[in-house]
């Protein structure tokens, strides 16, 4: 397999792990949503922190928290405390639908506060795009009357996250090590507050636990991995595939409703993630172009 085949294999695996997260989730329903929280937290900081000391970068994590990046990572550490615990909460109330509207209509919110905060320009089609995903709220808001909240909330939740994260100078590894090490005191006084929970009492759910590490991390590494690998436009289309198997784990699997009005909003939102699609793979053609004219004129040059 060429490089760039290897990473579209790894992005569709880490995609599929994430989307199929939800059953594991689900399976948890018995526990507090804080209480696994505090355990995926705490796993994860143990997986990661175990993978960079194999690979001798453990030291790179108190650097970050004590250098000038300290801040962000303490509001990335945050942002995303409260992302992992709405969305734990979403599926275990019967919100998986929900859930997976919210990460479809991500792409759309991180493209509108990149025009907010960071003073990008919207292009016709990444506008028509998010105006789609707004038609797609107002259709469910009038349908269901009260508009999608849950949806919203972790979009809106997670969109801020993504913009620290691309201003952060630091492998992915690494910072998100660092967000869950600021994370972990928390955690840790939870579940001691809670006396163990019902982990303490249950041996299948002590085991059951554990695994969170390892479906937040793992799979992040496979995505960066292949993420190297990939064009820009690949990333972008294969990251639908988690909300994809979200929605289909929370109408086939769990038997949440799936009314009409949630089939329009889908619509516009389908809608608006092809314009965008199409949009990222127009401009990362031009962006090779350029980049190759750009090689070509310095090969004459010499």
């Amino acid at each position: 397999m060429s490089d760039s085949a290897k990473g579209v294999a790894a992005i569709l695996l880490a995609c599929t792990i994430w989307g199929f997260a939800t059953l594991y989730y689900k399976a948890l329903s018995h526990v507090p949503p804080l209480e696994v929280l505090a355990h995926r937290t705490l796993w994860t900081l143990v997986f990661f922190g175990a993978l960079l000391a194999v690979q001798r970068r453990l030291s790179a994590v108190p650097a970050l928290l004590t250098g000038p990046l300290k801040a962000r990572i303490i509001g990335a550490a945050a942002i995303v405390s409260v992302n992992w615990g709405l969305f734990i909460w979403a599926i275990q109330s019967g919100h998986a639908v929900q859930a997976s509207l919210g990460y479809y209509i991500l792409p759309l919110v991180s493209v509108l506060l990149g025009v907010v905060l960071l003073g990008e320009r919207l292009s016709r089609l990444q506008g028509a795009a998010v105006v789609l995903a707004a038609m797609a709220v107002a259709v469910l808001t009038v349908g269901q009357g009260v508009p999608p909240i849950i949806a919203l909330a972790l979009a809106l939740s997670f969109a801020p996250y993504l913009v620290i994260k691309k201003k952060l100078d630091a492998p992915a590894v690494v910072s998100v090590t660092a967000e869950v090490l600021v994370l972990a005191p928390f955690a840790l006084a939870y579940l001691i507050w809670q006396s163990g929970g019902v982990a303490a009492l249950d041996l299948h759910t002590a085991l059951m636990l554990p695994i969170s590490g390892l479906i937040t991390g793992g799979p992040l590494i496979l995505f960066s991995w292949g993420a190297q690998r990939v064009r820009l436009s690949t990333l972008g289309i294969a990251g639908y595939l988690n909300p994809s198997i979200q929605m289909y784990s929370a109408v086939m699997i769990f038997g949440e409703p799936f009314t009409r009005w949630h089939g329009a909003a889908f619509g516009l939102i389908w809608a608006g993630l092809a314009l965008y699609s199409a949009e990222s793979w127009r401009q990362d053609r031009v962006a090779r172009r350029l980049a190759s004219s750009a090689d070509t004129s310095a090969t004459v040059m010499k």
